[in-house]
């Protein structure tokens, strides 16, 4: 059952009358190139069906294993970049304890990422954790090459052999990643490392429903058939057709293309919940790398109300009037808090007292939301009943699904990304790398003429 609501009606508001039958037909024909595999990269669609193509087999095994990194580890460490990783740590930040590091009793593996970034600070903290915890290692790259990830894994690696010896230390390294081809799948080979396959018709931003993103979420103790079955229950939905009264997909993917073409150019997601920050990242690279490209696209921006109310809140209430709000709105928490009753009153709060904290949440979101479109700022409200992985699992394939359609609408190709070579080639000449000598020539009179 669907259990995601899209209301538009903060949006509609700020178009002209009968702007969404005007776009109906693209999203038609976005609904078409989607599910029949007919548009621009129509060989990295494996993801549309792969909810329900999942084998029962495939998951017992990601789970088994789990269960074993979970044995014979304290702390698993995942190494990947950008979809390699956004969408398995989205999914194990908005189900965790928010405190989860600091609690002294812990069911699960603490679950750690590295390979994200290049920050040599930021590695060398990791290994004083590493040095004195037991662990154990998921490393994701579908080439084994990529720069951040391969930095990592090769410095882990070297440490986990030292720390165990070359079979411990195969016994703790897992790598998902090409099924025939890479250097980390000859790396997988040679030294006997349980291995799982990055499917080659799903790139790495649509890739959290396969084991790139079902072993960390398994490792770290949650339940990914009920997420399997959240995204089977949507993929069910957004194949049905593309009338937006029936597809919250196709209607999110309409509107946000009808505000674009306004004049919005920027979309922001707002969360509520502090947990849900990482899920924005993810977001973020999914509708970027999709969308931006040919001259084209939204900008996705993220914030975290209300924190964000007291940094950004100004400049989206009256500034620029080139944005629009997508807020990704959950119904009832997991946990009850009520505010205590002062008899001494300092602060002025009685008022509140015997509420909840998820109602004044609720009131924050519904007071800036109606500040917001007063202030000009178009606004679309994505609602879940709670944030569970039945229901995360809904809202990946929800996101992704409406990415595609409207990267179709859009008229661009949702599944390439042919700009983010620039800075690789330019990355390499200057390290050094063989084969990129002229243009380190050309780089290094550049900066010398600057």
């Amino acid at each position: 059952m669907t259990k995601i609501r899209v209301d538009i009606s903060n949006a509609l508001q700020f178009l002209a009358t009968g702007a969404a039958g005007s776009i109906q037909p693209a999203v038609d024909t976005a609904q078409a190139m989607t599910a029949g595999g007919t548009g621009k990269g129509s060989d990295f669609l494996g993801w549309v069906r792969l909810p329900s193509e999942l084998t029962p087999a495939l998951l017992e095994r990601v789970e088994k294993e789990a269960q074993r990194l979970r044995k014979i580890a304290e702390v698993v460490v995942v190494i990947g970049i950008g979809g390699s990783y956004l969408g398995s740590r989205a999914v194990i930040e908005a189900l965790s304890h928010p405190f989860l590091q600091l609690m002294e009793k812990r069911e699960w593996p603490l679950v750690l990422f590295a390979g994200e970034n290049l920050s040599e600070d930021y590695h060398a903290g990791l290994m004083d954790i590493l040095d004195k915890r037991n662990y154990a290692v998921i490393v994701i790259s579908k080439s084994g090459t990529t720069t951040e990830p391969a930095v990592a894994f090769r410095i882990i690696r070297a440490h986990l052999e030292n720390k165990y010896g070359r079979k411990g230390a195969a016994e703790r390294i897992v790598a998902v990643t090409d099924a025939a081809r890479g250097a980390l799948k000859g790396i997988a080979d040679k030294e006997g490392y349980p291995s799982y396959v990055i499917p080659d018709d799903v790139g790495g931003r649509y890739s959290v429903l396969t084991p790139v993103g079902l072993l960390p979420v398994a490792a770290a103790g949650f339940d990914i058939k009920e997420l399997v079955e959240g995204a089977r229950d949507m993929e069910k939905t957004c194949l049905a057709g593309s009338n937006p009264d029936e597809n919250p997909a196709a209607m999110y993917a309409a509107i946000r293309n009808l505000l674009y073409l306004s004049g919005k150019t920027t979309e922001i997601m707002v969360t509520y919940q502090p947990n849900l920050v990482f899920f924005t990242e993810w977001w973020k690279q999914l509708y970027g790398e999709s969308e931006g490209k040919e001259g084209k696209g939204i900008f996705p921006a993220g914030v975290n109300f209300t924190a964000d109310l007291h940094s950004m809140g100004q400049f989206i209430q009256e500034g620029t009037r080139n944005l629009f709000e997508t807020v990704l709105s959950v119904e009832a928490p997991e946990r009850r808090l009520e505010i205590p009753s002062d008899p001494a009153n300092s602060d002025g709060l009685n008022f509140l007292a015997g509420k909840r904290y998820s109602e004044v949440n609720a009131m924050a979101e519904l007071g800036t939301r109606i500040a917001h479109v007063e202030g000009g700022v178009p606004n679309i409200r994505i609602t879940i009943p709670a944030l569970n992985a039945y229901t995360l699992g809904q809202l990946i394939y929800f996101y992704e699904y409406a990415c595609a359609l409207s990267g179709y609408t859009l008229g661009v190709n949702p599944f390439d990304q042919p700009g983010v070579e620039a800075y690789k080639k330019n990355m390499f000449a200057l390290l050094g790398k063989p084969g990129f000598e002229e243009l380190r020539e050309k780089l290094m009179a550049s900066v010398r003429e600057g």
